[in-house]
């Protein structure tokens, strides 16, 4: 055990907390990679690859190659949050208490996440099953964001601002909006899985309002901090520019995909930028405080 010690040194913490947050953005966008070339029934079946084997075979081709190493990557997500796990409880600071919440979360978190995305690949990847898998990594994201904050020793004991607790409203509209586009629309992950019903077109329209209200507010938030004198060294107005510039993005990529027949690169770009707009939603929600005096 003498050996293994320094792997759970407190010093590792803050590597520890930052992998935690990059692997469950990682996973989502692997998970649409699988999704986006087609290769969601690679391995047909769950927990196993097939009814005879445990791992994909040479017949599957690269589909089941696809399926079976997005599946792997979740003992890499276990490794990460066992040794964060266990560092926090080793970790004898007082904030210790508020990170070992959130740590556990992750940990319990991982086996969701697995047995929702085997539901969905026995349901035949259903489109609200595949919803609620994203929807649960979402949370795990939210969650890392509050893990790496709190070990980060960002969070304040000022109160938040009434709109920065708006903008994780809107913003978590606006992605459960897009899960629902996302059924809709046509990368299903695999060409006989049927899709939820609902007119893309549509949602499309309906996902894009949440989209440019939360623009709003993040650039009226982002003002509001540049006017107060939070400037260069302000780790709010920074968390809120890269904020905006990610909504930004969606928005620019959003238009595009629906100009474009919704393209399979544009569709994974998205989803990297809503998991990387999740992440920072949390973040400005705990670091963008009212000054106390």
């Amino acid at each position: 055990m003498a050996i293994l010690a320094p792997l759970f040194s407190a010093k590792r913490l803050s590597l520890y907390v930052w992998l935690s947050l990059v692997s469950q953005i990682a996973i989502v966008v692997t998970g649409g990679f699988v999704r986006l070339t087609g290769s969601g029934l690679g391995c047909p079946t769950w927990p196993t690859c097939t009814a005879e084997s445990l791992v994909n075979v040479p017949a599957m081709g690269i589909h089941g190659v696809i399926e079976f190493t997005n599946r792997m990557l979740t003992f890499a997500l276990v490794v990460i949050a066992v040794l964060t796990l266990v560092t926090v409880f080793r970790y004898t600071e007082s904030k210790s208490l508020k990170l070992r919440k959130p740590a556990v979360g992750l940990l319990l978190g991982i086996p969701a996440q697995a047995v929702i995305g085997g539901i969905s690949v026995l349901t035949n990847l259903n489109p609200w099953v595949v919803g609620l898998h994203f929807v649960t990594s979402a949370v795990m994201i939210a969650l890392a964001a509050v893990l790496f904050a709190r070990a980060k020793g960002w969070v304040s004991n000022a109160p938040s601002t009434v709109l920065s607790a708006m903008i994780v409203v809107i913003g978590w509209v606006a992605v459960l909006v897009g899960v629902m586009v996302t059924g809709a629309g046509p990368h299903s992950g695999d060409a006989k899985t049927p899709r939820n019903g609902l007119d893309l077109e549509l949602w499309q329209h309906y996902h894009s309002y949440p989209g440019y209200l939360l623009l709003i507010l993040v650039l009226v938030q982002v003002a509001l901090l540049w006017k107060s004198g939070e400037r260069s060294g302000s780790r709010a107005l920074k968390i809120s520019a890269f904020l905006l510039a990610t909504i930004v993005f969606q928005a620019v990529i959003g238009v595009l995909q629906s100009r474009w027949g919704v393209p399979p690169l544009l569709v994974g770009l998205h989803m990297l930028g809503a998991s990387t707009a999740l992440a920072l939603l949390t973040l400005q929600r705990l670091v963008t405080k009212v000054k106390v005096a």
